[in-house]
């Protein structure tokens, strides 16, 4: 008799992280950007209602004057240094343009371009400042001692640091790994959920490789050191989540990539319309107003609102429907992407165990229900995820479990237990049957053909059934999948380091044909790095510490909120807080309606511009109709990009991400 279960959904408490590290954040305003940008603000905030409100001059100028200094002096300073160098950036422009609103009388104008400016920077260190925070905190994973084996049979508590290829080394129950290495004896079940991305622990007996970092099970261990601790996997995705990062190319707002053009362009231009009619004999006031006009309509303000609004409307639209999206350049990045590399667990399924399939075997005499209250009676007192999975799968069907007697758990074998008068062994099928059984071998075959691990239950020590778990398929996961495959041109590749079988079975029920099982972190890193060599912008979609060193090195990398590891989190660009995965594919698509919009409005600033520079220049342009209709493009630009703050936004990038 066969089934699969279909329990309905049970909500769940987040679960605790296991692998993650201490957090060691950045206080904000320990960053001197910070401190910079919210003097300036604060400034700002107070300056401005005092003159909107007709206060004298006296008592709001020096206010915007301190505005200008603590927000200006830093990327004035940069800008200089650029200059020094022969180049000139948008920082400079910004402060020159600032400067020059101020001179004939546009403070306020001038103090809010400041402001943003250093706003925008602050932002940057602090994201900066984390993922470097979050960098170091992996190195937590491993612990700080391990207990070395001497020759002589005694125990010594050494630093990691001091442990030597061959060293032997005790793994107590439910102690981290102290290094790479190999069992020498022992057996226990491996939590290697940070390394490999596996959902279940891994049965781990002499010959077996173990991973520094990675939490023991309920059985002892000796191991053999195979690695320094400088050389251990911990150790290698820290100095590639470094590097990926520090070789990851520049990112730039749209506009940035003219920066150079537009910024020597205007200087010159700006200098010849004072000399060369000054030099024709025109009055130096004159040329001056006229050169001071020209900067004022030809000053970027427009351009610059023309990028942002947009970019930060979808950002806090996005951040609504529960997507962080770390900068602006990260949310036009989005919209960029032609590629979709996808972890498994945590990612495209719910990350935990669950039971799927029951199997009663012929002439045992139970029936679902009772085989799967005996087995879970069992397996209630285990820690184990798999006999959660059991327990949990017991619950939702309103079963009632009796009480268990004599229970003993051998690690990498099951429990066994005395049900209601019976002997109950619950565990893996070749540990228990000892080569027997062929029937049992059949079901627990098929089971495991089709991505399911297979538990035996044998009573009073006859097999009586088994169960199938595994981590399932996220309600959302196959939708996903069409849909990225859709906005993208291209169907998504699986990167995982779960086995090949389960792997495939799943990737299946998803729609995915490209599936690449059995990875370590530097092979995701790797494969991410071929795609992007062969000329393709790809998003990385995980959860784990296995798979930062891609977030890091993939054009744009997103992670799941709600049981990502702090690693994950903070290296990822962007991060799914309410953990749907439905979410990837709209922000995508919100992401290439805000790029639609920048594109407009730096049309419209562009025709702003221009007219107002001819007029200036073939004409005689008044100071403030030049103003007028300079601070008249920015606010018609700033409107128009605005209206992605709106519901309809997000439903139409939804429509858009499964049309």
């Amino acid at each position: 008799m066969t089934s699969t279960l279909t329990p309905q959904p049970v909500e769940r408490a987040k679960p605790a992280r296991t692998g993650a590290a201490p957090r060691r954040r950045t206080r904000v305003l320990a960053l001197p950007e910070a401190r910079w940008a919210t003097a300036a603000t604060a400034f700002f905030l107070i300056a401005l209602p005092l003159q909107l409100t007709g206060a004298p001059a006296w008592t709001w100028g020096p206010l915007y004057a301190l505005s200008y200094v603590t927000g200006g002096w830093e990327p004035g300073w940069e800008g200089l240094k650029a200059l020094k160098e022969r180049t000139l950036d948008v920082d400079l422009l910004m402060v020159v343009a600032a400067l020059g609103a101020a001179s004939i009388g546009q403070v306020m104008d001038g103090a809010l371009l400041i402001v943003i400016f250093a706003t925008s920077g602050a932002l940057e260190a602090l994201a900066t400042a984390r993922t470097a925070d979050s960098v170091r905190g992996l190195l937590d994973l491993a612990p700080a001692t391990a207990t070395r084996l001497t020759p002589d049979g005694g125990e010594q508590t050494v630093p990691v640091e001091e442990l030597a290829v061959g060293d032997t080394v005790l793994v107590r129950p439910g102690e981290r790994v102290g290094a790479d290495g190999r069992v020498l004896d022992g057996a226990s079940d491996v939590d290697q959920a940070t390394i490999t991305g596996e959902p279940l622990p891994a049965a781990k007996e002499p010959g077996d490789e173990v991973f520094a970092g990675t939490l023991n099970g309920t059985g002892a261990l000796r191991v053999r050191v195979e690695r320094d601790a400088s050389d251990s996997v911990i150790a290698r995705i820290v100095r590639m989540v470094e590097e990926a990062s520090e070789t990851k190319a520049p990112t730039q707002l749209f506009i940035e990539k003219v920066e150079q053009r537009y910024s020597l362009g205007m200087v010159v231009a700006t200098l010849a319309v004072f000399l060369v009619p000054l030099a024709f004999g025109e009055q130096l006031t004159d040329a001056l107003l006229r050169a001071m006009t020209f900067m004022i309509v030809a000053s970027p303000c427009a351009v610059v609102l023309a990028t942002m609004p947009p970019l930060l409307s979808a950002i806090a639209n996005a951040g609504r429907h529960g997507v962080l999206v770390k900068s602006a350049v990260v949310m036009e990045r989005l919209g960029q992407v032609d590629a979709v590399a996808l972890d498994k667990t945590g990612t495209l399924t719910e990350g935990s165990p669950r039971v799927t399939d029951l199997r009663p075997l012929p002439g045992s005499g139970l029936d679902e229900a009772e085989l799967l209250t005996l087995a879970a009676a069992a397996e209630r007192p285990s820690e184990h995820p798999l006999a959660r999975a059991v327990v949990d799968a017991a619950r939702e069907r309103g079963l009632d479990l009796p009480g268990a007697e004599d229970f003993t758990s051998a690690p990498g074998v099951g429990v066994t237990a005395v049900v209601n008068g019976r002997g109950v062994a619950v565990g893996a099928p070749p540990r228990l049957l000892d080569g027997t059984g062929s029937t049992v071998t059949a079901v627990a075959d098929e089971l495991e053909r089709s991505g399911r691990t297979a538990v035996l239950v044998l009573v009073d020590g006859a097999p009586a059934g088994l169960l199938g778990i595994a981590d399932r398929l996220r309600p959302d996961a196959a939708a996903t999948v069409a849909a990225l495959t859709t906005l993208t041109g291209t169907g998504p590749t699986l990167l995982t380091g779960d086995n090949p079988r389960a792997a495939a079975h799943l990737a299946a029920e998803a729609g995915i044909d490209d599936v690449r099982a059995g990875l370590l972190p530097q092979d995701k890193l790797t494969a991410v790095q071929e795609m992007e060599r062969a000329g393709r912008k790809v998003l990385v979609v995980g959860d784990g510490v296995n798979d930062a060193p891609a977030l890091a090195a993939a054009h744009t990398g997103v992670a799941m909120g709600r049981a990502g590891s702090d690693l994950a989190l903070e290296t990822a660009d962007a991060v799914i807080v309410r953990d749907e995965l439905a979410a990837v594919p709209t922000t995508v698509a919100l992401s290439r309606r805000a790029r639609g919009l920048v594109v407009q409005n730096l049309v419209i600033a562009g025709v702003f511009i221009a007219g107002l520079v001819v007029w200036d220049l073939a004409g005689n342009l008044p100071l403030p109709l030049g103003v007028a209709g300079h601070e008249g493009s920015t606010v018609l630009v700033g409107l128009n990009g605005l209206r992605l703050l709106r519901e309809t936004a997000w439903q139409r990038a939804a429509a858009e991400g499964t049309g």
